[in-house]
């Protein structure tokens, strides 16, 4: 290390500016001379998981300051999915490139040395990583760790179990005080949501591509290792600046297909797919929807957890986390690539016995043959949509039925509640993609009470929209193009027949050429429904499709 980034506006006689503003903070001489380390926290009092990294970030101060750098703390915005949803939806997905630009702003005007990415939860990771694939200094990440779960009889019981509650009080399968019991106490801690949602689905890319300790991932949040590991976290970031090992050093085309890999083996979320996509991006590395397709195909599933399975992420954790998974995963993979610790991929994984079970399964017995996510097309996606195929029972995998239509979750969620959703019934809900929404809302909550209703075996949903990681049932997202860009979405009509052909990858509507070509003809943009002056707006006209990962050009 010869010199540092930072020397650029710390050093001379005009660094005698920033110097003086450092020094009012409480930073000393010493300090000042030491590589700027930025502690990019998303701490926030919106949501249990980010609410501990305040402390975590303590421990990380404490680990650079023993390295030989100099901490510098703030802050990013951390919106909560599970309580933004309905109207706050909109701007949940929009969060992400305006955390990755946040970060940019301020790295780059402070001209920091390295950063450690403290985040949790389903925006704010892959915003982090969007940063960290842009900006290319030295990186690594430490994620806030799992909830844990609550037991209520028998069962264990994790967040995604109370959306799936309301639609059982409302079909009158449990009474008012019992879904109250489990609206109160289910969130047993703080921490992340304790299933297979995007957020640890992103937490699990983040160790897949190597930018986190091995591990980390799938701690409690209430476990005294994290803590021990933040400061780890600290003295290693210094050792990535002094040894120039940069983000670009990790995050290659090599390991994001090992992400993909670890995303089609857990089962993961489809939104991890919008989200490596924008990685991607970032290092200039071109895919498609078909490479993620082309992976799934030869991927078995290895593991798979709530609300697909029984499994929540503490019982992940005691079979090996994330790291076991890469162990079982290893003939699949590049492991030649550095990681944050210093050693490849390989070396880390050198380290460990493989040791499958239950909760992880190994290659040669997996949980099905192929990887957790499909990418269908046909003339209703002619760019693609996609489903969670590990979350689909085997009867809805073919599945034909007539079209009901929404213009928006609003409509479904009256549909759904209102008892007009029968048997064989395909929910296409439109005008919710990144551009109609405006921000590409996700239909959890419709999806969930589905499930609680008990429908999710005979009705599937279709949207130009997302649905939580923590979905399940016949749920296909992200149908690009959109309807409001005059995609064929747009264009059904309640009867038509929609054929779904998972194994196959199709998603047709039965409807002749002729016919969609004269209802083109009739067809009008609907009116964005924001204000001109909103973020949403300027979003709305600049964002990509889903088929390209959403990404604010």
């Amino acid at each position: 290390m010869t010199q540092l980034r930072s020397d650029r506006v710390m050093k001379g006689i005009t660094g005698a500016y920033a110097r003086a503003m450092y020094r009012a903070v409480g930073f000393s001489e010493k300090s000042l001379k030491k590589p700027k380390v930025a502690i990019v926290n998303s701490f926030s009092e919106t949501n249990p998981a980010h609410y501990p990294l305040r402390e975590l970030a303590r421990y990380v101060r404490e680990g650079i300051y023993i390295g030989g750098g100099m901490p510098i703390e703030f802050n990013t915005i951390a919106p909560c999915d599970a309580v933004a949803q309905g109207k706050g939806m909109h701007y949940i997905l929009p969060s992400r490139d305006l955390i990755a630009a946040s970060i940019e702003l301020m790295v780059e005007a402070h001209q920091f040395d390295g950063m450690v990415m403290l985040c949790s939860c389903d925006k704010i990771v892959p915003g982090m990583l969007i940063a960290a694939s842009r900006l290319n200094l030295p990186t690594i990440f430490m994620t806030g760790g799992a909830m844990l779960p609550r037991r209520i009889g028998d069962d264990n019981f994790v967040t995604c179990d109370i959306k799936e509650a309301m639609g059982r009080v409302k079909a009158g399968f449990i009474d008012e005080e019992e879904f109250h019991k489990i609206e109160s106490t289910v969130c047993a801690t703080r921490g992340t949501c304790s299933m297979m949602g995007t957020a640890f689905t992103m937490s699990s890319i983040v160790e897949a591509l190597g930018l986190s300790l091995p591990g980390s991932t799938t701690m409690l949040t209430v476990d005294s290792r994290r803590y021990q590991i933040a400061q780890d976290v600290g003295e290693r970031i210094v050792q990535l600046i002094k040894n120039d090992i940069k983000s670009s050093d990790i995050i290659t085309d090599k390991t994001i297909k090992n992400a993909i890999h670890v995303l089609m083996a857990l089962g993961g979320s489809t939104n991890g797919i919008l989200h490596l996509l924008a990685i991607a991006r970032e290092i200039g590395y071109k895919i498609s929807l078909k490479l993620f397709d082309e992976i799934s195909r030869e991927t078995p599933l290895l593991a798979k957890f709530k609300p697909a399975s029984q499994y929540n992420i503490n019982d992940f954790d005691e079979a090996g986390g994330v790291h076991m998974l890469l162990k079982a995963l290893e003939p699949l993979l590049y492991t030649k690539g550095i990681t944050v610790t210093g050693k490849t991929m390989g070396e880390n994984l050198s380290n460990i016995l493989l040791n499958t079970g239950k909760v992880i399964h190994s290659l040669d017995k997996p949980l099905a043959p192929e990887g957790g996510i499909a990418i269908l097309k046909g003339n209703l996606a002619t760019e693609g949509a996609v489903v969670k195929q590990s979350g689909v029972v085997p009867k809805m995998q073919v599945h034909s039925g007539p079209a009901k239509t929404a213009n928006s979750e609003e409509e479904v969620k009256e549909l759904i509640l209102s008892g007009n959703v029968k048997f064989g019934d395909v929910l296409v809900i439109r005008y919710e993609g990144p551009k109609g929404g405006p921000g590409m809302r996700e239909l959890s909550i419709p999806a969930a009470i589905l499930v609680g209703l008990g429908l999710s075996d005979s009705v599937a949903m279709i949207t130009d929209g997302r649905y939580s990681g923590a979905t399940r049932g016949p749920c296909i997202g992200h149908v690009s193009p959109e309807a409001a860009t005059g995609g064929v979405i747009a264009l059904v009509e309640d009867g038509d027949i929609i054929e779904i052909d998972i194994p196959n990858r199709k998603l047709e509507l039965k409807v002749s050429e002729e016919v969609l070509k004269a209802r083109k003809e009739k067809w009008k943009p609907r009116t964005i429904s924001v204000p001109e002056n909103s973020f949403l707006h300027t979003y709305s006209k600049s964002v990509s499709s889903a088929s390209t990962g959403a990404v604010f050009k």
